[in-house]
């Protein structure tokens, strides 16, 4: 089976040859042979010279060690049925995804106009996966001029990469009421400081188990995980996701998941292993499962921030972000993702007031 890369080139709006259209110089040949019925008639409609067209062909057939055109002296130039076989099946495809090529352009080209733009910003951004932040992408870069650089790591990661400084805005997760003395709290306190950091407003969701349609296991809940058999995938350690499962499971007085069980990188990838037959539950977002036509159980509703540090709030790129996360749209947005609510979308918060697990040991700290 023959591989096919894809590549675009860059241009201005009145650069002679733009051309909006995916195609491939052995098709545009033979289609010039096709409808011209010549190699000359071929080169002067591409605007090439007989000899290149002739030994582009040549070329071409050495390469695919296949006859592309049947030509005699004194008589037209038609394609062999290979020839007519690739034409069409190009044809067919370029038809069939026109609608995904448009698409991509567009949005190839509004990623372009932004990045022309010298009053467009780019925000570098590590934050766990979340069915919101594509969206949210789309939103920043069509109606605010901000490109945002996503990178999609676990919630501890992407905490250590703003500590780091290899982003300005980092996004973790968290349940809502998770007791001081949690893994929660013993995995995010040592990077968090107050004064330092700043939490912004994005979203609530929910969490809970992802079942194959119609629950043919009849699963009811978290003690159902310890069945004998059940095939279950799990996040990866150091992931928000992991961490939440892991402070339901032991609010219900039940063991961690087995050490060997299987590991998926994302939320889409827990929600395709079950609708694959191949695992019995996961534990991810409801978003993701309703996407894949799974059964979900909601078991808990957790806040998801932004982070950024104190001396970034009046960075006009993070202005600009908090702006888009105001914005009536957003709420719209947010309206079509499942199991996603606002929750303070944009705002600056206290640390102190929405985790309520952080203590200060310091009078003067409380002042954030």
């Amino acid at each position: 089976m023959h591989k096919v890369s894809l590549n675009y080139a860059i241009a201005t709006e009145t650069a002679e040859g733009a051309s909006g259209d995916l195609h491939h110089p052995l098709v545009a040949l033979l289609d010039a042979v096709h409808r011209s019925g010549s190699i000359s008639g071929a080169a002067r409609e591409l605007r090439l010279s007989y000899r290149h067209v002739w030994g582009e062909l040549r070329r071409w057939e050495a390469q695919l060690d296949r006859p592309l055109v049947h030509w005699t002296k004194g008589q037209p130039a038609v394609l062999s049925p290979f020839g007519e076989k690739l034409l069409w099946a190009e044809r067919r495809a370029r038809a069939r995804l026109a609608p995904q090529i448009d698409a991509l352009r567009s949005e190839l080209e509004l990623a372009f106009a932004v990045a022309f733009d010298d009053s467009a910003g780019l925000i570098p951004m590590h934050a766990s996966h979340d069915e919101a932040l594509p969206r949210l992408r789309e939103l920043c870069q069509a109606r605010h001029k901000l490109l945002l650089d996503i990178q999609f790591t676990s919630s501890l990661e992407s905490l250590g990469a703003l500590q780091d400084g290899r982003c300005i805005v980092a996004g973790f997760h968290a349940l809502e009421n998770a007791p001081r003395g949690s893994a929660t709290a013993a995995a995010y306190r040592a990077l968090l400081k107050p004064g330092r950091h700043k939490l912004i407003g994005f979203v609530r969701r929910t969490q809970g188990l992802m079942l194959a349609p119609g629950n043919p296991l009849r699963i009811a809940g978290l003690a159902d995980l310890q069945r004998p058999g059940l095939r279950i995938v799990q996040r990866g350690p150091g992931t928000g996701t992991r961490l939440v499962l892991q402070e339901l499971l032991r609010a219900a007085g039940m063991p961690a998941l087995a050490s060997d069980a299987p590991v998926e990188v994302s939320h889409r990838a827990v929600a395709a292993a079950v609708a694959s037959g191949s695992i019995d539950a996961g534990f991810g977002i409801e978003a993701a499962a309703r996407a894949a036509g799974l059964d979900f159980i909601a078991l808990a509703r957790e806040r998801y921030f932004l982070v950024t540090l104190a001396a970034h709030l009046e960075d006009l790129r993070v202005q600009a972000l908090r702006a888009a996360l105001q914005s009536p749209l957003w709420l719209e947005v947010l309206e079509t993702i499942p199991g996603h609510t606002p929750d303070e979308s944009g705002q600056v918060l206290s640390l102190r007031r929405v985790l309520p697990w952080w203590s200060y040991r310091r009078a003067k700290d409380v002042t954030n």
